[in-house]
Formats: C-alpha cells, structure tokens, sequence
C-alpha cells in the first residue's frame, strides 16, 4: 500500500551560506526535520525550486542527480558540497503524466540537469543520507499565481503516492537589493509578507 503524504511544504532556503553557517536557524530546523517535524520517510521527494525557471514546465529525468553549483563569490568550500541523490525518473514522468492530462500542453524533458542549490542545500540537511530519490520541477516566473496554482492542484495524487512535494524559494528573493538596504525591509515585501501570512492563515 502507498504511502501517503497528507503534507505539502513549502521551505526558505535563504542564502547559500545555509549550507555551512551553523550560525543560522533556519540551519538547525532542517538540521531536525526527521525527528521534529516530518518523520515519515517518502518513497522519493519532488521539489520545486525558484531557481530553476523556463518557459515551459520541466523535469529532470536522470538516474543520479549532479551538484549544481549555481551561486558565485561564495566560501571555496561550498563548492566541495556534495549531494549525490538517486533521480526519480519515475517520479518525473508521473508529473508530466499529471500535468498534461490537466491541461499543461508541453512538459519538457531534461536528461542532464542535476539539483541545484534551492533543492540540494535543504535536503542535504533535511536527509543528509542522499538515499531517497529526487525529481526537480521548474517554475514559469512570467506566468502568474492561477497558472503556478493549477499547476500545484494537478500534483496532488502525488501525496497518495508516497511522494514528498517541497517547494523550495523565498517569500521574496533578490540578494542583491538586500545588500543595499542596510537591514531594512522595503514596504512592498513587508506587505505581501503580511498578506502571504494571512493567506495561508485563512487558508484563502
């Protein structure tokens, strides 16, 4: 019998430094993900990360997932990090099986792309084991929130199927704007952080 996942979740990766600054909580939260807040173990994870944007919908179909180091400027070390994850291609092909029959007309197939940091730093803490098998999904960032909407309710069936659904961003995220604010939080991101909150609050 599947197992099924009643939870879908939604995690701020931050900076890339969350990979190695024990300093940060966010760290030590995904650090405790298994024993605190998620301790069923899911046949494979699809994750959904920001920083993987096309045109059309796309799905790594690979047997291991490479490393991507897609951020610069940052500790050599970081780019020694490794997360060799099995790929889902199962898992990938069930997506766009799900995302075509509601009505997305073209899922596109990428058979050389590993993870990039968006998915790979949070698993790594998350399930630093690297044993359970991982698909991405990409975003369309020029389609708005009722295309991104329909295309989440079209992977539903997947928590009946043993399948931990992550999507994996920020509420905002532009590094380089916050570097020149000198801590302060510009009012249009404070309001749509007030109204994300509320949002999913009311659960609107």
């Amino acid at each position: 019998m599947a197992l099924t996942l009643k939870d879908t979740f939604f995690i701020s990766h931050g900076s890339p430094t969350l990979s190695i600054d024990e300093s940060l909580p966010a760290r030590h939260f995904l650090q405790s993900w298994k024993d605190k807040v998620f301790c069923q173990t899911p046949k494979s994870i699809l994750v959904i990360s920001g920083h993987w944007d096309t045109s059309f919908p796309a799905v790594n179909i690979v047997q291991r997932n490479d490393t991507i180091y897609d951020f610069y400027g940052f500790p050599d070390r970081m780019y020694k990090l490794k997360y060799p994850a099995p790929g889902a291609p199962e898992l990938a092909l069930r997506v766009k099986e799900l995302l075509m029959e509601s009505g997305f007309k073209r899922v596109d197939e990428d058979r050389k792309r590993g993870l990039d940091h968006g998915a790979w730093v949070p698993l790594m803490l998350m399930y630093p084991e690297a044993d359970i098998p991982v698909c991405q999904l990409s975003v369309q960032s020029k389609r708005d929130g009722n295309y991104h909407y329909n295309l989440g309710k079209a992977l539903a069936p997947l928590k009946d199927e043993g399948v931990l659904i992550i999507g994996s961003g920020s509420a905002t995220h532009n590094l380089r704007a916050l570097a020149n604010l000198g801590g302060n939080v510009v009012p249009w991101a404070s309001e749509f952080d007030t109204w994300l909150k509320d949002a999913l609050l009311q659960g609107r």
